[in-house]
């Protein structure tokens, strides 16, 4: 396997044929059901990047993260609970309103979540990138959750429990569920849980970690790479280092903007930068990002030459989603006395107190590193032309991180300045 330098940081005569048609047809069946998961969780992470777009600056954050901890947590959801959960998380299930036509009871819809994240995972070890997505549960030592919530969480997310003592010993609780979420993201998201999100009161904590680490297809020299002038929304002019290259990426454009495609190696994840024509358009541009339209725009993209100029960027960005997903219409899951999670522990016992989100990324010359992590902590309730076109991001832009093959947006982000 290619050494990987750069740096990027959720199935008789007449019964043998019988049997291979009934497999092939299971198969469609399990592919028809990954689909449906993978187009609710685009859904949903276009819906949630409008809701933090208002936050100034960078931003970067993994739906897929989030959706993989939250689906985990959907596991033992029942009631309005569980409506409210699978509507605004767009999961397609009779629960909730599905985005498409393929509707899925729990089994279903659990087992299809699972295969997207052990697809994920065994193609990488196959691959010349890293790309790994791990899940863990935590819960209160000498706490009684349901077997059948343990086993289901274990068996299709590979989320094994581990007791820790909030009442007693909440700093080391901390302390050893941040280490889990270091190591599983290479050191690249530390401090996940701040000191006070867990208290006594703690009884459950849902995490979901996932690391990606690729070289571009075509990597950019970096006698090529030089200082050169970045536009802010404002009209200020940042010198930052701009990588350049000519080559052949897949590119569409239209009036008012730009797409360029940056595969990784293998060709299996690659890089979607929107570029908005006009130099203070990414506002605007924004309010058009939506899931039947991004799907529009790479139908249309197509490989042709092109002379690519795009900066080197590293950035963390860190969130509490509690209050959002409120927003979005996901209430009754915060609420101590409204909250139905029976599903975890056979009583209306829990409710969710904080969905944190923590997500770094580094684009360089030879590559990307990505890595983010969820953590759903839950309490007790009351207890073209001749030319080649030119693609030069030197004013803000979108960007997002995709698996080719599920068509999963792995990470969502923008680019406002490449040296906050």
């Amino acid at each position: 396997m290619k050494a990987i330098k750069s740096a990027f940081i959720a199935m008789a005569a007449v019964g043998l044929c019988a049997g291979c048609f009934g497999r092939e047809r299971t198969t469609a069946k399990q592919e028809e059901d990954a689909m449906a998961v993978v187009q609710g969780n685009n859904e949903f992470a276009v819906q949630l990047y409008a809701k933090l777009r208002a936050t100034e600056g960078n931003l970067f954050f993994s739906p897929y993260s989030i959706s993989t901890a939250l689906a985990m947590t959907y596991a033992g959801a029942r009631g309005q609970t569980e409506s409210q959960m699978a509507t605004v998380l767009h999961f397609p299930t009779s629960a909730g309103q599905a985005p498409g036509e393929t509707v899925l009871d729990p089994a279903q819809f659990h087992s299809a979540f699972g295969s997207i994240i052990k697809d994920l995972n065994q193609r990488a070890e196959k691959a010349d990138f890293q790309l790994s997505v791990a899940n863990a549960l935590w819960g209160q030592k000498g706490y009684e959750f349901l077997r059948d919530f343990l086993q289901l969480v274990r068996a299709r997310y590979g989320g094994r429990l581990t007791e820790l003592d909030f009442v007693r010993a909440t700093e080391a609780a901390r302390k050893t569920i941040n280490t889990w979420v270091e190591k599983k993201t290479n050191n690249k998201i530390k401090e996940l849980i701040k000191p006070g999100v867990l208290d006594a009161m703690t009884r459950l904590v849902l995490t979901n970690a996932i690391y990606f680490k690729g070289n571009w297809a075509r990597q950019f020299k970096e006698d090529q790479t030089r200082p050169e002038p970045f536009t802010l929304l404002s009209g200020e002019k940042v010198d930052v280092p701009m990588m350049n290259q000519t080559a052949e990426f897949g590119y569409m454009e239209a009036e008012d903007f730009q797409a360029l495609e940056l595969p990784y190696v293998d060709n299996e994840l690659s890089m979607i930068i929107l570029l908005p024509r006009q130099i203070d358009a990414l506002p605007e541009f924004e309010r058009t990002l939506k899931p039947e339209n991004l799907s529009q725009w790479l139908d249309k993209v197509h490989r042709r030459e092109v002379v690519v100029s795009v900066p080197k960027f590293k950035m963390t960005s860190q969130f509490s989603l509690a209050s959002v997903l409120k927003s979005m219409g996901m209430t009754d899951a915060f609420s101590a006395t409204a909250a139905d999670f029976s599903g975890i522990t056979g009583g209306r016992d829990l409710f969710i107190s904080a969905v944190i989100h923590k997500a770094y990324v580094d684009v360089n010359e030879e590559g990307t590193e990505a890595a983010a992590a969820t953590a759903v902590t839950m309490k007790l309730t009351s207890v073209g032309p001749s030319q080649p076109p030119v693609f030069r991001a030197d004013h803000p832009f979108l960007f997002l991180i995709r698996d080719n093959q599920s068509g999963s947006i792995l990470f969502i982000g923008r680019v406002m300045n490449p040296k906050a």
